[in-house]
């Protein structure tokens, strides 16, 4: 009897073109599912006949609550290698193998500039204006060359987004809470005497790490009010890092330039929710791992994955 694997969160539809299944097609039949499930209930029963799940970064949780509810699983397959919504303990006392796949950090890095320049050059605001017949040029562009990139993170994503700033001409300075001098140093840039002084002194301020309880938080009112009138925001790591209510409020009063975002507190996000039509707000869904060679990493690393758990010899697993 063949196993049932479910692909979660497979809105392009594209998790089986983009890598070879053929090897456990024999025991495996793959089902992907192009919508959210937005509760446990609704998740709860849509796996409840499958044996293995594919589930992208960390957009689904899986507690010990839906774990339960789920007598069928044996393999859980996390898209790369850090999951923080998966309960390890509960997964492991139910005999589930949880498993991650190669990824790779290039995207969001990619994905951080394409929005930082969207917001630099109004590109929104003037593709718009001369598709619908609007204004030649209604916007004035914020300069890169000899402005000030501030990061908030220097890790792998964060040294890469220096890099192509340092290459924009731009001055780049950088600050975490241990962050040393030697590895800005390592890494070409500047260290930042403080989150403060960084905020207050930055043109462009991006934020690039991991979300944890030091974290949540770590930009609210009282750092947004920091920030100079002409300066943006991007956010392409978690959304809990900058508290949303004090982004919302910064964007309606005009605090600041503009931001630019790819997280939320909530996705997919709901038709009504404020971030909609926040204005002074550049924002996708959540793209920043959503590239071709990603997703290839992702879904090829899933099949050795199952091929190695049927081999009885399970490969990256995690927790």
């Amino acid at each position: 009897m063949r196993l049932r694997c479910a692909v979660l969160d497979d809105y392009q539809g594209i998790a089986t073109e983009v890598a070879d299944w053929s090897p456990v097609a024999d025991d495996v039949e793959v089902v992907g599912f192009a919508r959210h499930f937005a509760d446990e209930d609704a998740l709860a029963a849509a796996l409840a006949d499958f044996d293995i799940v594919v589930t992208l970064r960390e957009r689904v949780p899986f507690p010990a609550s839906l774990l339960a509810r789920l007598p069928r699983l044996k393999l859980l397959i996390a898209s790369g290698m850090r999951n923080t919504v998966i309960d390890y303990a509960a997964a492991e006392a139910q005999a589930v193998t949880v498993c991650g796949t190669p990824s790779a950090s290039t995207p969001p890095v990619e994905l951080t500039w394409a929005l930082l320049l969207g917001l630099a050059r109004g590109l929104v605001t003037e593709n718009e204006a001369l598709r619908a017949g609007g204004p030649w040029q209604s916007t004035v562009g914020a300069d890169l060359h000899g402005r000030r990139l501030g990061l908030i993170g220097l890790g792998k994503i964060g040294s890469r987004v220096a890099q192509v700033g340092l290459a924009f001409g731009m001055r780049v300075s950088a600050w975490s809470r241990h962050l040393t001098k030697e590895r800005a140093e390592e890494v070409g840039v500047e260290l930042a005497a403080s989150k403060e002084e960084l905020l207050a002194s930055s043109d462009f301020v991006s934020v690039h790490l991991a979300l944890g309880d030091r974290t949540r938080g770590l930009i609210g009112a009282a750092e947004l009010a920091l920030l100079k009138p002409t300066a943006y925001l991007v956010n392409t790591s978690r959304a809990a890092i900058v508290d949303q209510d004090a982004l919302l409020t910064a964007l309606h009063e005009g605090r600041f330039a503009g931001a630019g975002v790819d997280v939320f507190d909530v996705e997919p996000l709901p038709a009504d929710h404020p971030m909609r039509s926040a204005p002074r707000l550049l924002a996708t869904p959540h793209l920043g791992y959503v590239s071709r060679a990603n997703y290839e990493a992702y879904y090829s690393g899933a099949v050795e994955d199952i091929q190695a758990f049927l081999a009885g010899s399970p490969v990256r697993r995690l927790g």
